[in-house]
């Protein structure tokens, strides 16, 4: 393919600008990964980010690069990516995140970001620059990754109330709130793993359009890996605090008990997605997974009306980031 000509200091001021919102990825989710472990008393918001970031961090030798190379080679045409394309996606993604939390709103990085390229892609080639298949993919798992959260986590909670009918209340919040740190590190292992790829491919996509490094790597160089988890992992550590009482509290009453299976359901669907290379939404994952833990005690304990408002965010979040970078595209066009 032929390579962009670009400047070392636009590319730098790009790369920085991804990691900025690897950051912001980090800090607008990490509710997602503490909201539970937090609102159930089991750690205190503190230790729960610390923890959080920490296995973030760790996913990077535990996950394959699968996520990366769909957002770097599956949503978009490669050949039409240059400098404007990839601001624009960022600025998109970047702008709704602020926006959505602001307002306390659990909406999903990742599809922020898969709807800045589209918007970006498709207002500089129109929708003939989309890959079907990829997007399809991603867009179906909007509706799977919440249904798979929802039915994972209402499942175990079914098994442990089954396992635990004769133990006193107590003693299965001392086990659970015991259990509730691995659920918690596992969930923010699925978390690192999955959102952190979707950073590299879009400096990956970049790096190969600029002709730094080779289309048929089969990952990104080992200086991207490391500081995409680093950028989402210190997010992470800052905490997006507006969102953890919606997250937690809000759609449903948890104890540790519930957190464990909401936590265990979100991590075994995250992990899963990584493994088959689908950019899921961590928020979307989990808020599905508490619902379920919610609905498998009785539909009452649901507070549906808060479940229905994070669901248009959901809808919305793609046409919208779309939007945003397909004018930061234009601008970009006239001051980079």
């Amino acid at each position: 393919m032929e390579h962009l000509t670009i400047s070392i200091y636009v590319l730098g001021l790009l790369v920085l600008l991804a990691l900025v919102f690897d950051f912001m990825n980090g800090f607008h989710d990490s509710a997602n990964a503490i909201a539970t472990v937090v609102s159930t008393g089991v750690l205190k918001p503190q230790s729960a980010v610390a923890m959080a970031a920490f296995f973030n961090f760790v996913a990077i030798f535990v996950v394959n690069m699968k996520v990366a190379q769909t957002i770097g080679k599956d949503i978009i045409d490669p050949h039409i990516v240059d400098h404007y394309v990839i601001f624009g996606a960022l600025v998109g993604a970047i702008v709704w995140n602020v926006i959505t939390w602001y307002y306390g709103i659990p909406s999903s990085s990742s599809h922020a970001l898969i709807g800045g390229l589209v918007g970006a892609a498709v207002a500089k080639s129109g929708t003939g620059a989309l890959i079907s298949a990829g997007l399809w993919k991603v867009v179906a798992f909007i509706v799977l990754a919440p249904l798979l959260g929802f039915v994972l986590g209402s499942i175990i909670m079914l098994i442990v109330s089954w396992v635990f009918v004769k133990s006193t209340p107590r003693k299965v919040d001392v086990w659970f709130r015991r259990l509730q740190l691995v659920s918690a590190a596992g969930y923010s292992l699925g978390h690192g793993g999955n959102d952190a790829q979707k950073t590299m491919g879009i400096i990956w996509m970049l790096l190969i359009a600029a002709g730094y490094v080779n289309a048929g790597d089969a990952h990104p160089p080992a200086w991207v890996i490391i500081s995409c988890y680093a950028a989402i992992s210190f997010g992470t550590l800052f905490g997006g605090w507006r969102i953890v009482k919606t997250m937690g509290q809000k759609i449903t009453k948890l104890k540790p008990v519930g957190g464990f299976c909401a936590e265990t359901g979100g991590a075994m669907t995250l992990l899963m997605a990584s493994f088959w290379g689908i950019p899921v939404s961590t928020t979307h994952t989990i808020t599905g997974a508490i619902v379920g833990v919610g609905a498998s005690q009785k539909a009452s304990a649901v507070r549906w009306g808060v479940a229905g408002n994070i669901v248009w965010a959901w809808i919305f979040t793609i046409p919208a980031a779309a939007f945003v970078a397909a004018i930061a595209w234009w601008i970009g066009k006239h001051i980079m």
